[in-house]
């Protein structure tokens, strides 16, 4: 079989079939790294680029990410045991006093889609939340997102809260969300800012290579 028919039907949403072929390619005796990069991955990056593009939106993006759930389901147990590495972690949340999660979820499947760890911690996160999270599950990145100008300060919070707890140097702080900026994300000193949530991906995987 063919792994890029795995891609195809995951762009399409098809859940079933794309679980069908990856169990398929497992029988086949494709590796499990193989059937993830070039089926599963390389679907969800071309869906990341349509979607940065307006190609497709919302519903099309989160159709394909369950499918994609639903592939990785399958081969988990077997990346576990080739000890295959995420590419990345990283933790993520709507800053404290915002509690909008559409784009935080976007961004988290983009992430996921990347072959990245992501640890959710919903809306509403304290900079202390983000930074001992960090600390205790070993981050490379926090991403935070707000949807209010009235909360985009309390990113800040999150940069000085990682500069109190000595962990500046070795995590990235990821910044995104309607109000924020490149100009904010350099006034409070965080690592990044990008506009959408493919982008955001691309630079998360950028930043722990």
């Amino acid at each position: 079989m063919d792994l890029h028919e795995i891609s195809v039907q995951l762009q399409a949403g098809k859940a079933k079939m794309v679980k069908t072929l990856v169990q398929q390619a497992i029988d086949e005796g494709f590796p499990a790294q193989e059937i993830l990069e070039q089926g599963l991955l390389d679907g969800m990056n071309v869906i990341g680029e349509k979607f940065k593009n307006n190609e497709v939106f919302v519903p099309e993006v989160l159709i394909a990410a369950r499918a994609m759930n639903q592939g990785v389901a399958v081969l988990k147990p077997l990346l576990v045991e080739a000890g295959v590495q995420s590419t990345g972690k990283v933790c993520i949340g709507t800053v404290q006093g915002d509690l909008h999660d559409i784009g935080k979820n976007l961004v988290k499947l983009m992430l996921e889609g990347k072959g990245m760890e992501v640890i959710d911690l919903g809306t509403d996160v304290a900079p202390e939340t983000f930074v001992q999270t960090a600390i205790d599950q070993n981050c490379q990145i926090i991403c935070c997102s707000a949807l209010l100008t009235t909360t985009m300060g309390v990113m800040s919070d999150v940069v000085k809260a990682a500069e109190a707890a000595g962990i500046r140097d070795k995590v990235k702080i990821m910044i995104g969300g309607a109000p924020v900026n490149q100009a904010f994300c350099d006034q409070i000193g965080a690592d990044v800012y990008t506009a959408d949530a493919a982008s955001a991906a691309e630079a998360a995987v950028a930043l722990c290579s």
